[in-house]
């Protein structure tokens, strides 16, 4: 199965735990050929451009912007502000700009083209610019005078999209805030009004979203505590502001991709329709969960219907990630592509809301400021464009390794003083050919591993599992079905 799971250091002491982390990581880095340094020239190069940036004559530091992310984040790529207008609104969302540090073709440029994204996993990141870029001169920080793209969308009474322009300006974030810290100021009722119309604009655009077929899955993050010798990892379910906030980045890629695919040319992120036949052995993984799925009901209905609280819909959560694969990019330029859709959004899309960890990014949001502007596309975007998706679908590979490798690492890492010991879990997987292997999720440990058994495994039953294997070294953790147990 694929992993979107996100595993982030909650706490942390310094002791053997926290020793064989950091071993981990790095050989994890070894082995991917991956490293967060930068060499010499790239970071003279980054220093020279944070001291003198190209800074657009336009100033709008007067929009009250605030910023909302993981608690720690230093690299923020969107600062964000809403108003009422009418009946409907006003979105402001301004954008890191990448160019006005990075210029085509020098050592920062090529350097982020091999690299193509920023890599995450635990307390270990490999960033895509150097950190005097990345995480201060190009950073929207509080209280910090920034060149940004500052995307104008307005947004009518149903929360639809209904007109978009972008242009380069001086914005200034006025305050930084944790998700923990927005979501409790509205649980409280003393949040600021920019919150309260995050939340009225967000739940309209979960409404637009579920009427226009699209479905975003809430897989869970893993949250690591690290004491000692001892590994604990426990789930952490979204909060309801992070999904507002991804509702607002979601909107200014609709009104990005439309943009480009109006004046046909610019970078698009696609995902082919499903395979009927994933479908139909989801429907198969439901039956064996005993979550009611009827014929008639279309497969983001389904998935929005399920309580990730829940084992088995959690389960059944991480069965739907068979529906993301095969996602990539697709630049065009003269023709629409013949598919650019992302059907899982149900819509075109384009990624514009992250250059700070994304090239492609950059790349998109230049080709959106010329079209807004009138302007022709500039000819380092038109050079590179062709080539991007290969560089991009590379770099979200190695992304996904990397990812992979973390968190296996990590569930290595929690069970590595308990193998012998029977846990319950449910299988949520089968191999296709074979179905005595498949994967089960411990929900005790909060971990997803291989398990075997002698006979074929009884998907989505409830089952007793021992722990045969957990190997830091190997990052490998394995289960056996305990027979009896899982006859009686």
């Amino acid at each position: 199965m694929p992993s979107n799971r996100v595993v982030r250091v909650r706490t942390r002491q310094d002791g053997v735990a926290a020793v064989r982390l950091r071993e981990g990581i790095a050989a994890i880095r070894e082995e991917l050929g991956v490293t967060p340094d930068f060499p010499p020239e790239v970071e003279e190069a980054a220093a020279r451009a944070a001291a003198a940036p190209r800074l657009p004559a336009l100033d709008r530091t007067d929009l009250p912007l605030v910023t909302i992310d993981p608690e720690g984040s230093m690299d923020l790529d969107q600062a964000l502000h809403i108003q009422r207008d009418a009946d409907g609104y006003v979105v402001h969302y301004a954008i890191a700009d990448l160019h006005a540090f990075v210029s085509p073709g020098d050592p920062v440029d090529e350097e982020s083209h091999r690299r193509g994204e920023t890599l995450y996993g635990a307390d270990s990141k490999i960033p895509l610019h150097p950190k005097v870029i990345s995480e201060d001169a190009a950073s929207l920080l509080p209280d910090q005078v920034r060149p940004a793209l500052l995307w104008t969308i307005r947004v009518d009474a149903e929360g639809e999209g209904t007109a978009v322009h972008v242009e380069r300006a001086l914005v200034r974030s006025r305050r930084r805030l944790t998700y923990e810290e927005a979501q409790a100021a509205l649980d409280a009722g003393t949040a600021e009004e920019v919150l309260v119309l995050l939340r009225e604009v967000g739940r309209l655009r979960l409404a637009r979203e579920a009427a226009r077929g699209g479905v975003s899955l809430p897989l869970p993050e893993q949250e690591i505590d690290i004491e000692g010798d001892h590994w604990r990892l426990e789930l952490r379910r979204q909060l309801p502001v992070e999904e507002w906030n991804a509702q607002i980045s979601l909107l200014t890629g609709f009104a990005a991709a439309s943009l480009m695919v109006y004046a046909r040319v610019g970078l698009l992120r696609t995902l082919p329709p499903p395979d009927p036949r994933d479908v139909q052995r989801l429907h198969r993984t439901a039956r064996a969960l005993g979550i009611e799925w009827p014929a008639e009901q279309l497969y983001p209905d389904f998935i929005r219907s399920l309580d990730p609280a829940l084992p088995h819909h959690a389960a059944m959560v991480v069965a739907c990630t068979r529906l993301l694969r095969g996602s990539g990019y697709v630049a065009f330029d003269g023709e629409v592509p013949e598919q650019p859709l992302h059907a899982a959004l149900a819509s075109e899309y384009a990624h514009v809301t992250a250059p700070l960890r994304r090239l492609g990014d950059r790349y998109a949001g230049e080709i959106c400021l010329a079209l807004c502007a009138g302007t022709e596309v500039p000819a380092w975007v038109h050079d590179r464009l062709p080539g991007l998706p290969a560089t991009l679908q590379g770099s979200g590979q190695r992304a996904n390794r990397y990812q992979r490798a973390i968190v296996d690492l990590v569930e290595a890492g929690v069970l590595g003083a308990r193998v012998g010991e029977v846990f319950a879990g449910v299988v949520v997987d089968l191999d296709e050919d074979d179905p005595r292997s498949g994967d089960v999720t411990v929900e005790e440990v909060a971990v997803e591993a291989r398990v075997t058994g002698a006979t074929d495994l009884p998907l989505g039953s409830d089952v007793r599992v021992r722990l045969v294997t957990a190997d830091v070294a190997t990052r490998r953790v394995a289960f056996e079905l305990v027979e009896d147990a899982a006859q009686a």
